[in-house]
């Protein structure tokens, strides 16, 4: 454990200069007794800076004098607006101050390239991390769920409807008319940094209509974004994801951060997803992207 008197000589180091196998040993360290376990791994970290736009630049290890890494927090980049990630310390060091220097740190990142728009997620119920975010100024914007759906589950409570696929260019496009606020890990540019992604076109007999994005990867179904421009967002939900697992019955899905008062959200219930965890999302400043 560090010594209390010990934290004033926190280096505070940019993460480019730690290899990618670094940085996935501190991440790894820090995560040990997490409440919701994300271990990771070499290219997992490689893929996740490539969607998330996450400057090593502007991320931070936090380490002692003599090198040994006490904690890490990445920071994503795009424009006007910016994301913190990835917060974890070495469980013997916690309580000490070194996710707040490490906030800090980040914080004054994002300041000095001008950004004054921040967003985060932090799981709930992680009441510490809570309080410090709340403490830097941020505010709740609302609870994320994270939902997983068996490939053995099979209900169908969908009524007949008329599905058209679309590909990447179409998904791209919806994408970037959304007339929401996505979290981070759903906006426009985490799919355009991504491969596999395709959607498809939902139209219900009772004039119902709307379309869901999602991501393909080799055994997984995920990154989900929903938008009804007519009629009963549940119906048209439940259609659009009927269709979905009729076309990759054997495929494993895992959707994070769908929001709370997601007006699609039930009929994930209905087709048999279950609930893994929630994440409060919080911001910093006001959004004007």
């Amino acid at each position: 454990m560090l010594p209390v008197d010990e934290t004033t000589a926190i280096k505070l180091i940019p993460a480019t200069q730690y290899t990618f196998e670094q940085l996935v040993d501190i991440y790894n360290q820090t995560r040990i007794d997490y409440m919701v376990p994300m271990p990771m791994n070499v290219a997992r970290l490689e893929e996740y800076v490539k969607t998330y736009d996450v400057s090593l630049e502007h991320s931070i290890v936090a380490t002692l004098p003599n090198g040994e890494m006490l904690g890490v927090i990445m920071l994503g980049v795009r424009n006007g607006r910016a994301w913190v990630t990835r917060l974890g310390v070495i469980p013997n060091n916690r309580r000490l101050g070194i996710g707040k220097a490490l906030f800090n740190g980040v914080f004054e990142q994002a300041q000095k390239l001008s950004i004054n728009f921040c967003m985060l997620e932090v799981i709930k119920n992680n009441i510490p991390a809570h309080q410090m975010f709340l403490k830097f100024g941020f505010r709740e914007v609302g609870e994320l769920l994270v939902l997983r759906h068996s490939p053995l589950e099979k209900k169908n409570t969908s009524e007949l409807a008329n599905i058209q696929s679309f590909d990447r260019t179409q998904a791209l496009t919806y994408l970037k008319n959304h007339p929401l606020t996505q979290p981070w890990t759903n906006q426009y540019e985490s799919f355009l940094n991504s491969n596999e992604i395709s959607g498809f076109y939902a139209t219900l007999n009772d004039g119902s209509r709307g379309w869901m994005v999602y991501q393909r990867q080799k055994f997984l179904l995920s990154r989900f974004v929903f938008h009804t421009e007519a009629g009963n967002p549940v119906k048209v939900a439940s259609a659009l994801l009927t269709h979905l697992h009729q076309q990759y019955p054997r495929l494993d899905t895992h959707v994070e951060n769908i929001h709370s008062h997601d007006p699609h959200l039930p009929a994930f219930y209905q087709a048999g997803y279950i609930e893994a965890f929630r994440r409060i999302e919080m911001w910093h400043g006001e959004f004007t992207g």
